[in-house]
């Protein structure tokens, strides 16, 4: 039986609820600038992480996730804007910050360890 991949089945998860918070706030017909910097960021997570487990190499793995991490804190950064400019209700934004949040730490993690893999 296959393992499940936690960062990546969250990072889908993730991803998928940004898509449908884009399509909400789109039809609140919020500035599309700012719509499409957090579908694309978000969105960019997962599919960057999918980049990484599919790479040519430890070297490449490490780049699309460091990239993954770096989208990651974009998004939050937009979630946080978000949240804070009144476009989305607290609570909303915290759920999808929080969900962030966690996502950059096992990426923090996995990249630690693939570092010190690498160095060994």
């Amino acid at each position: 039986m296959k393992q499940e991949n936690l960062i990546l089945t969250k990072s889908y998860n993730f991803g998928l609820r940004i898509l449908k918070l884009y399509l909400h706030l789109k039809k609140e017909k919020v500035d599309s600038g700012l719509c499409s910097q957090l579908l694309s960021s978000g969105t960019s997570v997962g599919a960057n992480i999918e980049e990484a487990i599919g790479g040519s190499s430890r070297k490449d793995f490490i780049h699309k996730l460091q990239i993954a991490y770096r989208e990651a804190r974009e998004t939050r950064y937009w979630l946080c804007l978000f949240r804070d400019g009144e476009i989305l209700e607290a609570k909303l934004a915290n759920s999808f910050i929080s969900d962030c949040e966690e996502i950059i730490k096992i990426l923090t993690a996995i990249l630690n360890s693939s570092k010190a893999g690498r160095n060994s």
